[in-house]
C-alpha cells in the first residue's frame, strides 16, 4: 500500500526518535525511505552599528552540514536495513512548503514525522512545521511522538 514513504528530520532528539518507527515502517511496507531536511536562512540581517555582527553564510553552512549529517544518517540506517533510500537538503524559509513539495515531486504516498521539533519561545514564534503541513498536503500525514 505504502511505495514510498516522506520523513522529514531536523536532526533533534524526538525526529531521532521518529525515525526508528520510520524505518520498520519502511520495511514491513518494503516501501522506498525519502528522507529531508529544510535549513531556515539566517533569521536576521546585521546591523551595522552592532556590537556582534553574526556571519549569515556561516551560519547557513553549519546549519547545512547539520541538515545533511542528519539525513545521512538516516541514509546509513537504511541501507543497513536493506531499504531503497533517498536523501535530500533544502534551503528555504519555509519547512513545510519544501516538505509538502517533496511528498509530491517523489510522488510519496505517507509523510511520517516527528510531532514537533522545535521548543520553547523558537516554537512560539516558529509555530508547528508539523501543523503546517498537516495543513498544506493531500498526502496521509502519521505524527509520531
Amino acid at each position: 500500500m505504502f511505495n514510498t514513504i516522506l520523513f522529514p528530520t531536523d536532526g533533534s532528539p524526538l525526529s531521532d526518535k521518529a525515525a526508528a518507527t520510520a524505518l520498520a515502517f519502511a520495511q514491513l511496507n518494503k516501501a522506498k525511505l525519502v528522507a529531508i531536511s529544510v535549513v531556515q536562512p539566517f533569521p536576521f540581517s546585521p546591523m551595522a552599528d552592532g556590537g556582534v555582527v553574526l556571519d549569515a553564510g556561516l551560519y547557513e553552512e553549519q546549519m547545512r552540514e547539520a541538515a545533511q549529517h542528519a539525513v545521512d544518517k538516516l541514509g546509513q540506517a537504511a541501507q543497513a536495513a536493506g531499504l531503497a533510500f533517498e536523501g535530500l537538503v533544502a534551503i528555504s524559509p519555509s519547512p513545510y512548503e519544501e516538505i509538502v513539495n517533496a511528498a509530491a515531486n517523489y510522488h510519496c504516498d505517507i509523510i511520517l514525522m516527528a510531532s514537533h521539533g522545535r521548543k520553547g519561545l523558537n516554537k512560539l514564534f516558529v509555530g508547528s512545521e508539523t501543523q503546517k503541513v498537516l495543513g498544506h498536503t493531500q498526502v496521509p500525514v502519521l505524527v509520531l511522538r
